[in-house]
């Protein structure tokens, strides 16, 4: 799977952004997916994420009603759409996928597979 992340920029705090991953290679449909977050000095935060099978998604309570995760398998790409942006949502945006992967590993990076390049997110004051 390779994986391109683009939509990242620079938005006044209370904007709007959407973040799309497009995915290639493999069958998409079958893989969960995420969305994961780095600021400066921080580790690689789990932001929101989709279930391959069955589609639950799950959100850091840090994010949980502002961001929308969503898929389109017919384009083979994973959006998210984040709304009431704050100075501290930026980061370095990267999307992930994986296929099997359980609940209890999802918020972690190091059980995701694939991993596409970053996106910058800059929210200013």
């Amino acid at each position: 799977v390779q994986l391109q992340a683009s939509g990242g920029g620079l938005v006044q705090a209370g904007g709007s952004l959407t973040l799309a991953c497009a995915a290639s290679g493999r069958t998409f449909s079958t893989y969960s997916m995420a969305w994961f977050r780095q600021a400066p000095g921080n580790e690689r935060e789990f932001v929101a994420g989709i279930k391959g099978s069955g589609g639950t998604i799950y959100y850091a309570d840090s994010v949980k009603g502002r961001f929308t995760i969503s898929r389109d398998k017919a384009k083979n790409t994973v959006y998210l759409q984040m709304n009431d942006l704050k100075t501290e949502d930026t980061a370095v945006f990267s999307c992930a996928a994986a296929r099997g992967i359980i609940t209890s590993s999802f918020r972690q990076p190091r059980h995701w597979d694939y991993w596409g390049q970053g996106t910058q997110v800059t929210v200013s004051s």
